[in-house]
């Protein structure tokens, strides 16, 4: 559907040439003398080039609605991370590029949100926060206070993370899928 380029948001994706675009940056810049422009920074779907682009705020472009059906993860394998649509029950296959980082904080039966375009996955959402088990996490240093200084600890499934000096191996810790931070731990 065509809308004006000033209504464009992070998040949205566009069709521009026939290609689909996802907005990673907008800023409208009004200047003292002329007319106000949108400056968008925007991401290809499909081979991940980069692009800045300057509209007029009243210039129509092309935005395109995606279709978001929740899935559960069943398992990965070599040929990718296998879901299971919820009211379908239709399987369908992701390669793990397209999740990108928060595929390491995939759990058997987690529910995701699958964003698709004429039936093709585009973009996977996990939940905000997940509970993992520390496995190992380097001893306290004397000295260290609990506000300033992190230590190097490992989750379950192997990633590495920084927590506070006093998490210890065997600790439940709630970890952000978006980019592997400890939050908190976990209150169970």
């Amino acid at each position: 559907m065509k809308v004006q380029a000033i209504t464009l948001r992070k998040g949205q994706v566009m069709d521009r040439d026939g290609k689909l675009w996802l907005v990673t940056h907008h800023e409208i810049m009004q200047p003292g003398k002329g007319a106000s422009v949108i400056q968008v920074e925007m991401r290809a779907l499909k081979g991940g080039n980069k692009d800045n682009v300057r509209y007029r705020t009243q210039e129509m472009v092309e935005r395109v609605r995606l279709e978001q059906h929740e899935y559960q993860f069943m398992y990965t394998d070599a040929d990718g991370h296998h879901f299971m649509n919820q009211t379908t029950y239709d399987q369908i296959n992701i390669s793990g590029d397209i999740i990108g980082y928060p595929a390491n904080f995939l759990q058997e039966g987690m529910i995701v949100t699958v964003e698709s375009f004429e039936g093709e996955p585009l973009s996977v959402e996990l939940p905000q926060h997940v509970t993992m088990m520390i496995t190992e996490a380097d001893p306290v240093v004397k000295g260290q206070t609990a506000s300033s200084s992190y230590k190097p600890a490992t989750l379950e499934n192997g990633v590495k993370i920084q927590v506070p000096p006093f998490v210890t191996s065997g600790t439940r810790v709630v970890i952000k899928t978006e980019d592997g931070s400890y939050v908190e731990r976990a209150k169970d």
